[in-house]
């Protein structure tokens, strides 16, 4: 099935784009690994748009080719992962790898002002379907990890505190067969911005003991000023209905689809 990755492709033909390996990053973890806790992780999943590889409405050939992050749409261009956040004032962009041809680039975020780390990883758009596996394996506690930081280790994968996945609704074009049951007993927090995502990733998410704080009942254009918003709220400890609001506010100010369209594309119950 093919699906709009936009509502308004119109704002989307206005976006502008800006210009170590570490195998074990994709890797299935299942052993308990130690980490600085006095530290919190937010992990992010983001599924390069892909004009060939995904069904998707395509969009302009620069900003759809998943195999390159630094012009797509969901991590380059301006309302990308990448440049969005490092343009916030509210994080410090400390490391960018490329660890290998599926993860094809890893950002590390230092909040300001809260003891926050955030770790973005951008996936070839080819893996779509890997991605979404990994983010449900994390979500669940299936798959564990860290990074080493200026001689710190933190906690990402199922170690973070939230686990967010940003781009194209895969589920509706592929099926899983995994179950992602928790395995430690540890209630984390997701934020999954895709297209009907609450609809296809809720069936998958039952047994994973997870805290949905945002997710959509429609056709959605998953960009940066969402979660960002979102974030914000999340870590100065807002309240499940606040962090909502703030994403709907967010998303009319950039789409225009108006606040109660927004609120009602955007939940979390």
């Amino acid at each position: 099935m093919k699906t709009a990755l936009f509502l308004l492709l119109g704002s989307f033909l206005l976006t502008t784009c800006n210009g170590q390996p570490n195998p074990a990053a994709n890797s299935h973890k299942t052993k308990e690994l130690a980490f600085d806790s006095t530290y919190k992780t937010i992990h992010i999943f983001v599924a390069l748009a892909d004009n060939k590889h995904q069904w998707i409405a395509p969009v302009p050939a620069r900003i759809g080719n998943g195999q390159d992050p630094r012009n797509n749409l969901y991590w380059g261009c301006a309302y990308g992962i990448k440049t969005y956040f490092k343009k916030s004032s509210d994080w410090i962009l400390l490391k960018a790898t490329a660890p290998n041809s599926i993860l094809m680039e890893r950002v590390v975020f230092q909040h300001r002002s809260k003891k926050y780390y955030l770790v973005a990883d951008a996936y070839n758009g080819k893996y779509i379907k890997k991605t979404i596996q990994d983010f449900f394996r994390s979500s669940s506690g299936k798959q564990k990890d860290t990074l080493q930081l200026k001689g710190k280790t933190i906690g990402i994968m199922g170690n973070s505190d939230l686990l967010a996945y940003i781009g194209h609704d895969g589920l509706m074009d592929f099926h899983l067969d995994e179950e992602f049951k928790n395995t430690d007993g540890k209630k984390r927090n997701t934020i999954i911005l895709a297209c009907y995502s609450k609809d296809y990733f809720s069936p998958h998410l039952e047994k994973a003991n997870v805290n949905p704080l945002l997710w959509t009942t429609g056709l959605m254009a998953p960009e940066a000023y969402t979660i960002h918003d979102a974030l914000t709220g999340y870590i100065n400890g807002a309240s499940k209905t606040e962090i909502r609001e703030l994403a709907a506010q967010a998303y009319n100010r950039y789409q225009k689809c108006g606040l109660r369209g927004a609120r009602n594309l955007l939940v979390n119950d």
